[in-house]
């Protein structure tokens, strides 16, 4: 099973400081927050995602609202600024239209960056943003980034290489004030044997007492395909495209549907999985509340960053950090 990540609120002077922009589930803020960082500002334009987050993290300030029109003002010389921007504009799906994109928040970040001026600044997204065609749209990131005086670099990260069990590539953007960012480096892989989907999630499956669950197990023998969430423009929840469905029926998953719950007794057939397997498969905790109906928490989770992942790369950020740590004073509140 999945490493939980379980920690009481962190506030004390080992700590350092976090505002993250889409925030979504708060994987990422879960993540930051497991290896030392205090979210002080959690800012989304979804209704449900900010009731998640406030269900969370019931100490931090947390804004619906969309980060264009954000004040981030009270915040300036926060530690960390974290993101987990709308991928839509450099996924296939969302068809790859870059800066013509309406969803593309890329600029609207870097308004928020000068604002805040981070000591160091984490953005997540898909791989395509790797893709040749976005040369040029990283490079300009970049070179903007550079004139405010820090140093950048994307990397590639999958989520099976820092225990997740689960292939989930992610692009990950860490840039740092020039002076602290020769001291980063990216995590090393984990060299551990994950669990697979049938180890993961055998007392989900078994907790209605399906008669079938040890078969299951044995069929459902890998790490699970990357979830895929969708967007608020598609119809209800399922595991992805007909690609991804293949490879969930190989491993005797249902990806049609998500269900309300665990197989009955009797039930015959291949599963489906419920809101809280696939947040399993994510890396959340058991803890971890996820408010809406069926569909929208079922897109707050397979969209999230993985914790583990988030922890991953954020404990090195918070090693680096510390080192010319500042204090940080908040006045505002939650709105």
């Amino acid at each position: 099973m999945t490493e939980q990540l379980v920690l009481p609120f962190l506030k004390n002077s080992t700590s350092l400081t976090v505002v993250e922009l889409c925030a979504g589930a708060g994987g990422q803020a879960l993540g930051l927050h497991s290896v030392g960082f205090q979210p002080l500002a959690l800012v989304d334009d979804d209704q449900n995602c900010v009731a998640t987050l406030k269900g969370n993290f019931k100490e931090a300030n947390v804004y619906l609202e969309d980060i264009r029109t954000w004040n981030p003002k009270p915040f300036e010389g926060v530690d960390l600024l974290a993101a987990g921007l709308p991928c839509p504009p450099f996924s296939k799906a969302g068809k790859q239209l870059g800066s013509d994109d309406e969803r593309n928040l890329f600029p609207a970040t870097l308004e928020i960056i000068n604002e805040l001026k981070p000591r160091g600044i984490m953005i997540e997204n898909v791989p395509g943003l790797l893709e040749p065609r976005f040369d040029d749209f990283r490079f300009e990131f970049q070179e903007k980034l550079r004139k405010m005086g820090y140093t950048c670099a994307w990397k590639l990260l999958n989520a099976c290489d820092y225990g997740v069990s689960q292939l989930r590539p992610r692009v990950v953007l860490v840039a740092l004030e020039k002076n602290l960012a020769s001291d980063f480096s990216w995590p090393y892989p984990m060299e551990i044997t994950l669990p697979t989907v049938g180890e993961t999630l055998y007392d989900l499956m078994a907790e209605n007492g399906w008669k079938q669950v040890d078969e299951w197990r044995q069929k459902a023998n890998r790490i699970a395909p990357t979830l895929v969430g969708g967007s608020k423009k598609h119809g209800g929840p399922d595991l992805g495209p007909t690609r991804a469905k293949k490879a969930w029926a190989s491993l005797g998953v249902n990806g049609h549907l998500i269900a309300q719950s665990a197989p009955q007794p009797d039930f015959k057939g291949d599963p489906c999985l419920t809101v809280r397997m696939c947040a399993r498969l994510q890396g959340f905790p058991n803890h971890w509340l996820f408010s809406g109906k069926k569909t929208a928490t079922y897109r707050q989770v397979a969209n999230a960053f993985p914790p583990p992942v988030a922890a991953s790369v954020g404990r090195e950020l918070f090693r680096v950090l510390t080192t010319t740590k500042k204090v940080f004073a908040v006045n505002s509140r939650s709105s």
